[in-house]
């Protein structure tokens, strides 16, 4: 997948004119869209719809400023054909699901919580709160839960979205640590 392609300022700006003329009716139109993005890529059950959903919007967005000229029809469906694309692309890389733990290994969950607990403590407050919030509820409850914390914190999903990949990576590299310790 192209995820190394990050939207620019013009080819927004070019994707918000395609979908309406008004600035605010183009972002209202932005969110709908994505928000069924969303919706589409969760009842496919991918597990990561809203990445899913972020680089569908890319991709038609690296397109809305040649296409919107002969385009006919509403642009949400545009969206959404490109959508079907990247979930086939999702479906060929998908990983193989983890097996099941078996109960007859060892099975090291209690040392593995200690590690996690013991990093949490060490984050700020304001970032552990964060992640927990982040990673907090499921489906539709996870979704408004995250779109509250934006809210909260005066930032939008994509920022929102990266400060937690960022906490959680340090987190696994401080429960890895940790749980070296614990078995070497």
């Amino acid at each position: 997948m192209k995820k190394n392609w990050v939207l620019s300022q013009e080819s927004f700006d070019a994707l918000l004119q395609w979908l309406a003329p008004d600035r605010e009716q183009a972002g209202q139109k932005y969110e709908e869209i994505r928000q069924r993005l969303i919706r589409i890529f969760t009842a496919r059950g991918c597990h990561e719809p809203e990445d899913l959903a972020d680089e569908t919007i890319n991709r038609a967005a690296d397109k809305a400023g040649s296409i919107s000229e002969d385009y006919v029809g509403d642009p949400a469906l545009y969206f959404y054909a490109v959508a079907n694309n990247i979930h086939l692309e999702y479906l060929r890389r998908k990983p193989a699901p983890t097996p099941p733990i078996k109960l007859d290994e060892s099975n090291h969950t209690e040392e593995e919580f200690h590690c996690l607990e013991q990093c949490l403590s060490g984050l700020a407050p304001e970032s552990r709160d964060l992640v927990v919030r982040y990673y907090q509820d499921e489906k539709k409850a996870k979704i408004n839960q995250r779109k509250l914390l934006a809210r909260n914190l005066g930032i939008g999903p994509n920022a929102l979205r990266i400060r937690a990949c960022r906490i959680r990576a340090s987190l696994q590299k401080c429960v890895e640590k940790c749980l070296g310790q614990h078995f070497v």
